[in-house]
């Protein structure tokens, strides 16, 4: 097969890429460059994730052809905007999963299309399964560490069955292993788990002037406790960098946009029986039937909690909780789960405190 890697210059693209060499097919390369939006940081060509150098490093050491695409435009439009637009309204968004529902595997495919490419590849740790019937089913990676197919949660049947991900039924060692043993530059290079655009840690020049001013840090009665610096700097579950001093230890509990505030509690308020999504979408084009066990992560590090299933509306579902979560983040994904499968999932809205199945009607 004529197969489009992209790559990003890191060692799971690079080997990836080999690995498809090796076994025969005819394999070329293409980075996105996403990082010329308006008003951006010189990123040098590097990002956290992807570095233009070590992409056509890499192309060069494996012998293939690679191009490079500026996308700058639409990531600012799509993902940079609205990473500002959630968190203005008191969300925690998670651009890495709007990112590649709507541009890094799109484009990707896209461009295959219109050059004659019959597949497209990724460094991903995930696994397809394609069964008899020919649907294709999308597993998590064999490295539980390293499994991503919570970003993932986007992808639908006619996006699987032109992918490919050569080394989801690798470890991480293995991968590297592969790549030392090849003489690849990227077997060299250093892991980053920091947002690709974050300079320093920091976002806030994406920040319209003004957008980000300090307001009132709450208690759940309306009493101010303190003064936050800026909603963008805060986030579910966060107990230390609050300025403020309690016999009992507070966390943030809520960001109130409206209020520009901050709503402070106890251990015991970060609680939640269920959650409802928005923005779903379903591996599979329909979703679970209603009142179906699944399980559900409720963040990228967290493990997958069994819990119960209901379809709210066609984009819009809700998922009650076996014991209760903390810490429910509005903006976040919720994967869903059917043990090794991802199911697919949404964009958290709320947490709910929920008495039985309430959260049908919601």
């Amino acid at each position: 097969m004529r197969v489009l890697v992209s790559m990003s210059g890191g060692v799971d693209s690079t080997v990836a890429a080999k690995l498809l060499i090796d076994q025969g097919h005819e394999v070329e390369g293409i980075t996105f460059w996403f990082w010329s939006y308006p008003s951006a940081p010189d990123y040098g060509g590097m990002t956290k994730c992807c570095s233009l150098d070590s992409a056509a490093l890499a192309a060069a050491e494996l012998g293939i052809p690679q191009r490079t695409i500026d996308a700058s435009d639409l990531f600012y439009e799509r993902v940079l905007r609205d990473y500002v637009a959630r968190y203005s309204r008191g969300e925690t968004p998670n651009p890495c999963g709007n990112c590649n529902r709507h541009l890094r595997f799109g484009l990707a495919l896209q461009y295959a299309r219109e050059n004659g490419l019959d597949r497209v590849a990724t460094g991903h740790h995930v696994r397809l399964l394609r069964d008899e019937a020919g649907r294709v089913h999308l597993l998590r990676g064999i490295d539980r560490n390293k499994d991503q197919t919570y970003f993932l949660y986007g992808l639908r049947q006619a996006d699987l069955a032109h992918l490919l991900f050569p080394v989801g039924g690798l470890t991480k060692d293995e991968v590297f292993a592969i790549a030392r043993e090849s003489n690849l530059h990227a077997a060299s290079l250093p892991e980053s788990q920091d947002l690709c655009f974050a300079v320093n840690g920091r976002t806030d020049f994406l920040f319209p002037q003004g957008v980000i001013h300090p307001g009132p840090i709450l208690d759940t009665d309306d009493n101010r406790l303190g003064t936050h610096n800026g909603l963008v700097h805060y986030t579910i579950g966060q107990r230390r960098g609050l300025g403020i001093s309690s016999a009992a230890p507070l966390y943030v509990i809520g960001l109130d946009a409206q209020r520009n505030a901050v709503i402070v509690g106890q251990e015991k308020d970060l609680y939640s029986r269920g959650l409802i999504a928005s923005e779903a979408s379903f591996t599979q084009g329909e979703p679970p039937r209603d009142g179906a066990r699944i399980q559900v992560k409720i963040r990228y590090r967290s493990p997958a909690v069994p819990g119960t299933f209901h379809l709210i509306s066609e984009d819009r579902f809700s998922v009650f909780f076996d014991t209760p979560q903390r810490a429910i983040s509005p903006g976040q994904i919720a994967a869903l789960y059917d043990g090794e499968e991802l199911l697919g999932g949404g964009i958290i809205l709320k947490g709910q405190v929920l008495q039985s199945d309430t959260s049908r009607s919601e």
